[in-house]
């Protein structure tokens, strides 16, 4: 069974950067899209970036995509977030999610199409 635990969540100030785990188990994950999203209190749930784990092909939110970087390390089978110049407005809950029925070329955006979701961490940026 798949299994996502996030972690590196917290408190910082505006400005400052922050980088999120998200450590996979479970399966093979070489055909599975893994991909980053955040939800604030009031809003839907929204795609930040994805990596397809084969081809390392990414993928970004246009909104954070000069900020955000999202990589992988395949022998300890984590995904990372490092979100850089945060801001206020970043304050949400961040969750990890994968999908292994992607298509090849397919680079899945919506909270539907990801079969595996962690726990979720909560990222405040706040002075």
């Amino acid at each position: 069974q798949v299994q996502l635990v996030e972690s590196g969540g917290g408190l910082v100030q505006p400005g400052n950067s922050l980088k999120l785990s998200c450590k996979a188990s479970g399966v093979s994950f070489n055909n599975y899209v893994m991909a980053w999203f955040r939800q604030a209190p009031g809003k839907e749930r929204e795609f930040l970036a994805s990596i397809r784990w084969s081809a390392r092909i990414v993928n970004y939110a246009d909104s954070v995509e000069d900020r955000f970087s999202i990589n992988r390390d395949d022998a300890k089978n984590i995904v990372y977030l490092q979100m850089d110049s945060l801001k206020p407005e970043d304050t949400a809950v961040y969750y990890c999610a994968s999908t292994g029925r992607a298509g090849p070329w397919d680079t899945p955006r919506l909270p539907a199409e990801y079969d595996y979701w962690g726990q979720g961490t909560q990222v405040t940026v706040s002075s």
